[in-house]
């Protein structure tokens, strides 16, 4: 079967990655895949082509592994195929601690009418009413308490 994705590497391209592989600057991933691209580079000065198979023998990783960083080299380039390049930007919160306070807050007053205690439902619904989100989930709320090491019950 012919290989899915095939390594071209030009001088410039082939130059950095073994100079990544010598200087020893660069953590384990990387220098274990720039190895492993240089490995399966077609049109390398070694002669023929190595096989995924013999690749992943020589670097101790899986074929899968190569395969993926073949797949990511081809699709996207050299630097996402290292693994140098920023991942996406984390994911911003919502809620600050202002809104976090209120609901301890409103958690620690006393139970509705007719209710021994606070339930995750109640309060959700509590602070949706007094206007401090226009919706929230139980889980905020769950895992706002847990923070806390406040318990409901």
């Amino acid at each position: 079967m012919a290989p899915r994705y095939k390594i071209t590497l030009t001088s410039q391209q082939r130059d950095s990655l073994e100079a990544l592989t010598h200087k020893g600057k660069s953590n384990a991933h990387q220098f274990v895949h720039a190895q492993a691209l240089l490995l399966c580079d077609i049109g390398s000065l070694c002669g023929e082509r190595r096989k995924v198979a013999e690749v992943a023998d020589i670097l101790g990783i899986s074929e899968r592994t190569i395969e993926r960083l073949k797949q990511r080299f081809v699709e996207t380039g050299m630097d996402a195929a290292l693994g140098t390049t920023m991942r996406r930007p984390p994911i911003k919160r919502r809620f600050d601690g202002r809104f976090e306070a209120r609901l301890i807050a409103q958690a620690c007053a006393e139970a509705p009418e007719g209710r021994v205690r606070w339930t995750l439902r109640l309060l959700a619904q509590k602070i949706v009413e007094l206007q401090f989100t226009p919706s929230v989930s139980l889980m905020t709320i769950q895992r706002t308490l847990k923070k806390t090491n406040y318990s409901l019950t």
